[in-house]
């Protein structure tokens, strides 16, 4: 790796930073908020609230005896129960003592607290994250919108082709003399799309103020960028969102399948693009990377891609959706990243995909910078896809992590006993130890992996 390419186009490495750390912070303040809140409901005192890990920078104590502070390393936080030794929640055998003849402190500590307390405040941290995810992915959906059906002019955007009749505000009929299919039959609109002639104009029939009218339009799904995959090779090439690619190696396109078909068919070779952005023309070569994408089926295929997604001729005019529509839609997207994540993991497991999709993170920083890089909604975004992937993460049956404190708890709802203090201990230095491990290995991932 270039340690140049930490550096994205919106600022320096140091906004990259800053952008890593701002995510990360607010995914790690509604987590430990989440264990904080529900072990308070549970009548567990928290001793310490902290955001970050070392010196600490700010605190204060609030009336319920909680201190709340900000430390210096800015890569995680904790919340610092009482009885807890660490900020793994490791029993502080010195302090439990002292409590164990007073039912009444005994009880407000981690460790003397009844088992469905704990279980809740141990859980309470990665179920926030989801709930966190799906708020946002909701939000984005009520501010955002959804494409209208039938699919209508928004507003047209910038191209490099002149014959443009469309208007905002047209309904489309058809096109070339074939009627539209709803949007919503996904099927049945992909395949109208497909059989589109890849010409640079096309005739659109629109519903315009109650008349149906025949106008020139320019190839409805373009060579468009309309957004950018971080660490991708168009990011690395300095390509732009707007940028429309009007030729690959020479020859004109008009078509953004005709982009996908050149990168998929091309075998990882450079490709020279010329690029349109904003009237003026430039010179772009780049080389596919290959990547390991989820299917519908639940499987992985790998593909050559340069990282644009592409985007229609207009933006589409939107409306806005219902609250339950919204959340329902933030609860499917949170599951859909839940699933990815855990089918990925065992394709790399089982061999089927490589490792090096496993970032650590640099990984995670260069991708916070280019999201931010891309507008305010995208970074929000992006953190809410990283939210869930942390509550995720957290539940895994590691010891040192929740899931393997929720283990734990399972074991002693089974046999009426927690695990010995000793086999604990043992179990939570190898714990740690497996983090760790994970850690270095996601590091080495962002540091050899092309």
């Amino acid at each position: 790796m270039d340690i140049m390419t930490l550096i994205p186009q919106f600022g320096g490495l140091i906004w990259t930073i800053a952008a890593f750390i701002l995510a990360l912070s607010v995914i790690v303040a509604i987590h430990e908020y989440g264990h904080y809140i529900v072990g308070r409901w549970s009548g567990i005192h928290a001793d310490v609230f902290s955001i970050g890990f070392g010196p600490v920078l700010f605190a204060r104590t609030d009336k319920r005896g909680t201190r709340w502070q900000i430390a210096a390393l800015p890569f995680g936080g904790y919340v610092k129960f009482a009885g807890d030794a660490d900020a793994a929640s490791g029993k502080d055998d010195a302090a439990m003592a002292e409590v164990q003849n007073d039912p009444v402190r005994l009880r407000a500590t981690m460790h003397g607290a009844p088992l469905w307390a704990r279980t809740a405040t141990v859980a309470a941290g990665p179920i926030f994250n989801f709930v966190l995810s799906i708020i946002v992915f909701a939000a984005v959906l009520l501010t955002s919108g959804i494409a209208r059906d039938p699919l209508t002019v928004g507003e047209m955007r910038a191209l490099p082709v002149e014959a443009v009749g469309l208007q905002s505000g047209d309904e489309i009929l058809g096109i070339n003399g074939v009627d539209i299919p709803s949007t919503e039959d996904r099927d049945a609109y992909r395949a109208f799309i497909e059989a589109l002639p890849f010409e640079p104009v096309l005739t659109y029939d629109v519903l315009r103020d109650g008349r149906t009218v025949t106008v020139d339009g320019p190839y409805m799904l373009p060579p468009l960028v309309n957004s950018l995959t971080p660490q991708s090779a168009a990011i690395r090439a300095g390509m732009a969102q707007g940028d429309v690619i009007i030729a690959i190696n020479g020859i004109p396109i008009y078509a953004f399948d005709e982009l996908k078909n050149a990168v998929e068919g091309g075998n990882g070779a450079t490709l020279d693009l010329t690029v349109w952005r904003a009237g003026e023309t430039l010179e772009v070569s780049l080389t596919p990377k290959r990547v390991d994408e989820p299917q519908d089926d639940g499987g992985f295929a790998t593909q050559w891609r340069i990282g644009i997604a592409g985007g229609l001729a207009f933006e589409p005019a939107t409306e806005r959706p219902g609250v339950i529509e919204a959340i329902s839609g933030g609860v499917s997207q949170t599951w859909r990243i839940i699933n990815g994540s855990l089918s990925g993991l065992g394709h790399m497991i089982s061999g089927a995909i490589s490792t090096c999709n496993l970032s650590g993170p640099i990984g995670i920083a260069q991708t916070s910078g280019a999201m931010a890089s891309q507008g305010a909604e995208s970074f929000i975004w992006f953190i809410a896809v990283l939210s869930t992937a942390v509550g995720l993460l957290n539940l895994f049956p590691v010891p040192a992590l929740d899931g393997g404190h929720l283990v734990f708890y399972a074991y002693e709802a089974v046999t009426g006993k927690p695990p010995s203090d000793k086999a604990l201990r043992v179990l939570m230095t190898f714990g740690l130890a497996t983090v760790l491990t994970l850690m270095l290995f996601a590091l080495g991932n962002d540091i050899f992996c092309p």
